[in-house]
């Protein structure tokens, strides 16, 4: 029997619906999964790079305590490598080396200095920039005497709009980048490792910078488009056991008797090389024994103030005959003077793309002051000065590359460029002195008369 009733519906067919959910939420996991490995990936990453940096960091700033050669080149590699990275990304850094590279006056040179933060670097960046000429200085502040004067230096230069590039001579790198950016006109070359006695210490310190990084600048000045004029500082430590007096440029300069000045004569000969090879103009300048105020502390008349201030004694020196020991003392400003006149006089380099055009200029001149005084006379103007008695231990001078006697002929320079040095030591001194209780802040102890003294 059939029934009148309508039949009942099918239930629909969920099952492709719950096939497609269970993909989708699979295809969910999946993707999690994936996103989890992919975010712990990059967090092993970075975790990585963060830790080579900080790595790289402490390598560079905390270098270990071991004196090992070795561990030192590295460290110096790993610097010279990031600072040149450093330079050459920095577009305000670039724009500084522009503006103060300009020369202000018309014709004026652009003109490199090195070791800016030194002594005799800054005294000549300040003169250079005052006449209106451009300059760039590069120092590498090392620690030989108290960085805190260099930077004091450093600071006193960027308020009359000198910049100074912190980079090292060895740096390649970063000197290219400095010719890339400006055609320098003249480098003076002052940069060195200095003293006689520190090279018995670290003789390595006075082949790297005297030798290695002198050669460096070279290379890199030989490329260069166009070739700059090169003065640079010799020293009158090549006279060594020369026995003949005045010393003149053509004695004998193969007698060396420490490191330091042979590290110094071998330089006036890689000059001559350049010159030779590569049609670079050079100049360079017998210093005798220059003071004056902002002046090195390692130096016999800024640690006598020092001592005779502190109480202390000092050892004044006298030669194995008893002798007195004499310095041909030249005041600062004179041998400025003597840098920005052989600059002047510097005709330009004959040189292109490395390869020589013609003979270039090949100059060595003394700038001293013709007039050699006994270290204890020294003493005695700085008891004068300081209104104190000098607790003096003479003794003999020790066998350490120091040499009894200087004098300088400066006929040369007073013939090519006018050098005629003015400032006797007792006026010298008294200049230091103020400079000296002035920036150490030395208010007792030391002359009313000296105070008030308009000098």
């Amino acid at each position: 029997m059939y029934s009148n009733s309508t039949p009942m519906a099918s239930p629909p067919d969920t099952s492709k619906t719950t096939k497609l959910e269970r993909y989708n939420s699979y295809l969910r996991r999946v993707n999690s999964t994936k996103l989890i490995s992919t975010s712990s990936k990059l967090l092993f990453r970075s975790t990585l790079l963060v830790a080579l940096i900080l790595l790289f960091y402490f390598t560079l700033n905390y270098p270990p305590l071991s004196d090992n050669n070795h561990t030192h080149h590295i460290h110096t590699t790993t610097h010279n490598f990031l600072s040149s990275a450093f330079y050459g990304n920095g577009a305000a850094w670039e724009k500084q080396v522009r503006q103060s590279s300009t020369p202000r006056r018309q014709n004026g040179f652009s003109v490199l200095v090195t070791g800016a933060a030194g002594f005799v670097g800054t005294h000549s960046s300040l003169a250079l920039k005052k006449r209106g000429d451009g300059v760039l200085g590069l120092d590498n502040f090392n620690s030989y005497y108290d960085p805190s004067l260099k930077r004091a230096r450093q600071k006193m230069l960027l308020k009359n709009q000198i910049f100074i590039v912190d980079g090292d001579l060895n740096d390649a790198e970063l000197l290219t980048k400095l010719f890339d950016i400006v055609p320098f006109t003249h480098v003076l070359h002052l940069a060195a490792q200095a003293g006689v006695r520190y090279a018995m210490q670290n003789p390595q310190s006075y082949v790297k910078s005297n030798i290695a990084g002198f050669i460096n600048l070279l290379e890199v000045c030989k490329t260069a488009d166009p070739q700059p004029s090169i003065v640079w500082a010799s020293s009158s430590s090549v006279y060594g056991l020369n026995k003949q007096n005045p010393f003149s440029e053509d004695h004998r300069t193969d007698q060396p008797a420490s490191l330091y000045a042979a590290t110094k004569k071998a330089g006036e000969e890689i000059a001559h090389t350049y010159n030779h090879i590569y049609g670079l103009s050079l100049t360079g300048l017998r210093f005798f024994t220059v003071y004056g105020p902002w002046g090195r502390p390692d130096m016999a008349y800024f640690f006598f103030t020092k001592d005779i201030l502190q109480g202390k004694s000092i050892n004044v020196y006298e030669t194995q005959d008893g002798r007195p020991v004499a310095r041909d003392f030249t005041y600062i400003d004179d041998i400025v003077k003597g840098c920005l006149g052989a600059l002047d006089t510097a005709k330009p380099s004959t040189g292109s793309g490395g390869k020589k055009k013609g003979p270039a200029q090949l100059r060595i001149y003394n700038l001293g002051n013709t007039s050699p005084v006994p270290v204890g006379k020294l003493v005695e103007i700085l008891e004068s000065l300081l209104g104190t008695k000098a607790k003096k231990h003479v003794i003999k001078m020790p066998r350490n590359g120091d040499v009894p006697y200087t004098h300088a002929n400066v006929s040369m320079a007073y013939r090519d460029f006018g050098y005629k040095p003015t400032t006797d030591l007792t006026t010298g001194v008294r200049k230091f002195v103020k400079w000296y209780v002035s920036y150490y802040g030395i208010e007792s102890r030391v002359k009313k008369e000296f105070d008030t003294s308009n000098e």
